[in-house]
């Protein structure tokens, strides 16, 4: 990554009122960039936004993606350089509760953002944010790399298969003759402090522990890709700088996931935060669930030899650093000064 790069630069963040999204906009605020968010409220009670206090740091605009007029509104009035697509309904249960409003979000939202894209003359590089559960998953032990076959068994990994068509066509279609480079950046189980949601692992186990009871864990022999949030999000940054000094070389899909070896199971997750954190541990859940899939790592090889990007903390790094977020966050630390901090130390690390 190139701070000085962002110095002064118009930023769109569609989802900054998420978890990924705060981690992201907190980053590019340190760099110098001048940001407007367009998202719904915190998603969440606490959130990272509300946390940090981000909204005075930006220019906030609380929308949802799927109203069209209001988002080319928005993206006018910012007439940003560079957007970053992160705006979703982002979690697989869900999914199965309300599939029309997954669909509606991730696929016809998408549509609506690079439209608005489309509208503004001043755009010129968009990254739009998908996930690993984009790609059909056979359930094979060798990682996904980029132009393995897309698809989904739910509606969640289904529609960010179609979020990357859209992408896709719309690059293809409209964006690139007009000159606006667009790529799509897929990334794995994140993990950091400031993560609010349910049904995720992470934010589980604390909940669970701060209230001394165990977590119950749905699939513990399940492998997942995990990684520090501020691993995409790096990603995501080096990926938008790409596009803006090398155009088309770049305007394509990548992923960015960690070394193989830190592909591990849920289970080997919660016992390693039980050590770092302490707590009554987990507990299996022998209730019947909806499918989710049992093996999903990913290949980053790409974005290594042709980006420059690499994975900066290991895994058990990455599982300190986010304890010591919400260690410090119970423990009413200034919140903004952690994450800063650690922005910095990950920054300083060597890949």
């Amino acid at each position: 990554m190139n701070p000085a790069h962002w110095q002064g630069r118009r930023v769109v963040v569609t989802g900054h009122t998420g978890f990924k999204g705060s981690w992201l906009v907190t980053m590019l605020r340190s760099f110098g960039a001048e940001v407007t968010g367009f998202a719904l409220a915190p998603p969440t009670s606490p959130s990272m936004f509300d946390v940090l206090g981000i909204e005075r740091d930006i220019e906030h605009v609380v929308g949802d993606i799927r109203d069209a007029a209001h988002l080319n509104a928005a993206m006018a009035a910012a007439a940003p350089d560079t957007v970053f697509h992160m705006a979703a309904q982002p979690l697989v249960r869900q999914s199965y509760v309300d599939p029309v409003e997954t669909y509606a979000t991730n696929v016809m939202g998408t549509v609506n953002v690079l439209e608005a894209v489309r509208a503004t003359a001043s755009v010129k590089q968009v990254v739009s944010v998908t996930t690993d559960k984009c790609y059909e998953n056979r359930e094979w032990p060798w990682p996904y790399r980029e132009y393995e076959a897309l698809g989904g068994f739910d509606p969640y990994s289904s529609s960010k298969a179609c979020a990357e068509h859209v992408t896709s066509a719309y690059r293809n279609s409209f964006l690139r003759a007009r000159g606006v480079q667009v790529a799509s950046a897929r990334a794995g189980n994140v993990i950091g402090g400031g993560d609010w949601a349910n049904d995720r692992l992470v934010p589980d186990f604390f909940r669970a522990a701060d209230k001394g009871e165990p977590v119950h864990c749905r699939f513990p022999g399940a492998l997942r890709p995990w990684q520090h949030v501020l691993e995409p999000v790096s990603g995501y940054v080096t990926l938008a700088e790409a596009l803006a000094t090398r155009g088309e070389d770049a305007a394509e899909a990548w992923n960015f996931g960690p070394s193989e070896d830190d592909a591990m199971t849920v289970s080997w997750i919660l016992d390693r935060l039980t050590g770092y954190y302490g707590g009554p541990g987990w507990a299996r859940d022998g209730n019947e669930h909806p499918h989710e899939a049992g093996l999903l790592k990913l290949d980053s090889s790409k974005a290594r030899q042709r980006l420059g990007w690499r994975p900066r903390w290991r895994l058990d790094r990455a599982l300190e650093q986010t304890v010591a977020w919400h260690r410090a966050w119970r423990d009413g630390a200034d919140m903004r000064r952690t994450t800063l901090d650690q922005i910095d130390q990950f920054i300083a690390a060597r890949v």
